[in-house]
C-alpha cells in the first residue's frame, strides 16, 4: 500500500477528482494549503501599498491505494491537474505499513475505499463499468 499526496491547483480540483472517481478511486482527504515551488511572486497593490504574494493558494488530496492503484492513481491526477503552466503542482509517494477501518475493524486493502481492489480489476477485465461513487 501506498499514502499519494498531490499538491494540486484549487481550480483543477473538480477535474482531478472526476479523473479519479473514473478509475475507482473514491477515498480521499482533502485539505486547503498555501505554498510555493517554481512560480514568481505577485505582486499587488492594496490600499496604496505594495503587497508581495509569496504563497499561492492550493489544495491537498492524500489517499491510500493499494499497489494495483498507484500508477493509474498518479495517472487521473496528472490528467485532471495538468495546465502546462509552473505552478500545477507536485505528487508524493509514501509507503504504507497498515490501514484500520475503524467501523468495521478491516485492515489494508479492504479498508481502503468502499470498492475493493481486486473488484475493480475484475470490473475492468470484464469490461464492466467501474462503480461510480453516487452509486455506492
Amino acid at each position: 500500500m501506498k499514502l499519494v499526496i498531490a499538491i494540486i491547483r484549487p481550480e483543477k480540483l473538480a477535474d482531478v477528482k472526476r479523473s479519479l472517481f473514473q478509475i475507482g478511486v473514491t477515498g480521499m482527504t482533502l485539505s486547503r494549503v498555501s505554498g510555493h515551488g517554481g512560480e514568481r511572486d505577485v505582486v499587488q497593490r492594496y490600499r496604496s501599498t505594495t503587497v508581495v504574494l509569496e504563497f499561492r493558494e492550493k489544495v491537498r488530496i492524500e489517499m491510500a491505494c493499494s499497489e494495483e492503484f498507484v500508477e493509474r492513481t498518479i495517472e487521473a491526477i496528472c490528467e485532471g491537474a495538468r495546465t502546462g503552466d509552473v505552478g500545477d503542482g507536485k505528487i508524493f509517494v509514501m509507503p504504507l505499513d497498515h490501514t484500520v477501518r475503524i467501523r468495521t475493524g478491516e485492515r489494508d486493502n479492504d479498508a481502503l475505499t468502499a470498492v475493493n481492489a481486486d473488484e475493480v480489476m475484475r470490473m475492468t477485465q470484464l469490461e464492466m463499468p467501474v462503480p461510480r461513487l453516487e452509486d455506492l
